[in-house]
């Protein structure tokens, strides 16, 4: 095919086709709306492909402790209850406050009459008033409600408080959860590994007819038993997720196949060593619990005045205007109107003991309030020793366990060394690989034992942990060096 420019026709195989000026300007323009349409599909499936890499692009949150427990503070629902509840007692104090100030009672009523006989009575009966009461002596009544309301305000802070610092306590328990279960995953990982590579090994060495297929079987066995424990590491971890995430207050029937954030750090051992007997002190002083039931005995105190003065006088005076009508026409017009200032006095001579079954009640929960009392401080001074034993158990395992860690690894060395010499076995080999995950496994527990009692220790002092540091113990000698997660094994079996 050939095309003359002059004539504007195609020759081919000897056949002319004519092509006139407007079926070549359809072409172009046919051309370039081609071009066009396929510039902007070209274009879509840029944006389309740039969100779909902003969404695998987009990471989860990534939150250290002190976040995570700002997180639940903000988040977690029984904080959020407990802030309603504080809420609630402030709007209990309004109206307690409000027999301090008058207040405004209209009342009114109307009737006829549809039969009267031998009468001379008007048939229409009504009165209208507005009143302004206010209250002069109510026996204390008022002035210890409104102290009531007070303390109420004050116990539902202290609820609040203590709220947050189990959420707190929880949370830190469950970001070492997180970070001790991720570390039991990388051992176990490690592990399977390492028996995988003295798997192949051992298959290399029997084709090369070193050694016999017991090895191997041996090999296949030691991998077999470690991989079920690698899946079981996996499934704590994912369980440890799911339990932080519902303090944070996430609702996962939104994103039920992914935690939706991830926890920052390793687990570290916190040196901290506290004082058993000052805290004691700051515990029995400041801890939240303990205040709530005072207030509780303060509160019942109160409530026993309240009920004492139903027995007493109580006194109101009155101001208002009045609309009403007279039915004697021999007394008066039937409209009259104007004015009223009066007295009025109440005093509940005898009330069938109502009074003093009352007070009765509220002796008994004022006493039941104090044994409460005695029972928290008992309670909390047990939460502060077991902490400390909890602290004492977790660091002599952690020291036995570092230095245990280490023989291990030195055992492994030894037992390799022996087995290229001809002085030991597979036997030892493999025995010699579990010592080393079992010892740093048990080391990682007793670091995670440890920060959970800290934890502990300070929900119970009413503090966070870092504040148990007191200022005696800073004169003491402390090593400042943490000691960190050994959650690596060796490499290889022949190297640490």
């Amino acid at each position: 095919m050939r095309f003359h420019p002059r004539r504007n026709h195609y020759h081919d195989l000897g056949v002319e086709s004519a092509v006139d000026g407007a079926s070549m300007q359809a072409f172009l323009r046919m051309f370039v709306r081609t071009k066009y349409v396929a510039r902007l599909i070209s274009i879509q499936a840029a944006f389309l492909a740039a969100g779909f890499c902003g969404v695998t692009l987009a990471q989860p949150p990534n939150y250290t402790i002190d976040q995570g427990v700002a997180l639940a503070d903000s988040q977690n629902p029984d904080i959020l209850i407990a802030r309603k509840k504080l809420e609630a007692a402030g709007g209990g104090l309004i109206e307690a406050r409000a027999g301090y100030l008058p207040s405004i009672l209209s009342t009114g009523f109307a009737d006829k009459r549809q039969t009267q006989t031998t009468s001379d009575l008007r048939e229409e009966d009504y009165n209208a008033s507005v009143r302004a009461l206010e209250n002069v002596y109510t026996g204390g009544a008022v002035s210890n409600q409104v102290a009531i309301a007070k303390l109420m305000i004050e116990k539902q802070r202290c609820d609040l408080e203590e709220v947050r610092n189990k959420v707190a306590m929880d949370v830190r328990v469950g970001f070492y959860d997180v970070l001790l279960n991720r570390a039991k995953v990388r051992v176990r990982e490690n592990s399977v590994r390492v028996l995988d590579e003295e798997l192949k090994t051992q298959e290399e060495r029997l084709k090369a007819g070193i050694v016999s297929t017991l090895n191997v079987r041996r090999a296949q066995v030691a991998l077999a038993n470690e991989q079920p424990e690698l899946a079981n590491a996996k499934t704590e971890l994912g369980n440890s997720y799911l339990r932080l995430g519902e303090l944070f207050g996430i609702d996962y029937r939104t994103q039920p196949a992914q935690s939706g954030f991830e926890v920052a750090g390793q687990l570290q051992y916190a040196a901290l060593h506290p004082d058993l007997n000052e805290c004691l002190g700051r515990a029995d002083a400041n801890r939240a619990e303990i205040k709530a039931r005072q207030l509780d005995v303060e509160i019942e105190d109160r409530q026993y005045v309240v009920d004492r003065s139903e027995l007493r006088p109580h006194v109101q005076l009155f101001s208002g205007y009045e609309v009403y009508s007279e039915r004697d026409p021999n007394v008066g017009p039937e409209f009259n109107h104007g004015y009223l200032v009066g007295v009025n006095a109440t005093w509940h001579l005898f009330d069938g003991f109502a009074t003093k079954g009352r007070m009765q009640a509220t002796r008994a929960r004022r006493e039941a309030a104090a044994q409460a009392l005695d029972a928290v401080r008992r309670g909390v001074a047990s939460e502060v020793r077991s902490a400390f034993l909890d602290l004492q158990q977790a660091d002599n395992v952690l020291q036995s366990e570092t230095q245990n860690v280490q023989t291990a690894d030195e055992s492994l060395e030894i037992t390799k060394s022996n087995l290229a010499a001809g002085l030991g076995t597979q036997l030892d080999i493999l025995q010699a690989a579990a010592d080393v995950t079992r010892t740093r496994t048990t080391r990682l527990s007793a670091i995670y034992l440890h920060n959970v009692a800290l934890a502990r220790l300070a929900r119970a002092c009413g503090s966070t942990p870092e504040a148990l540091d007191f200022a005696s113990n800073r004169l003491k000698k402390r090593n400042e060096q943490q000691a960190v997660d050994v959650a690596r094994p060796p490499a290889k079996i022949t190297s640490r």
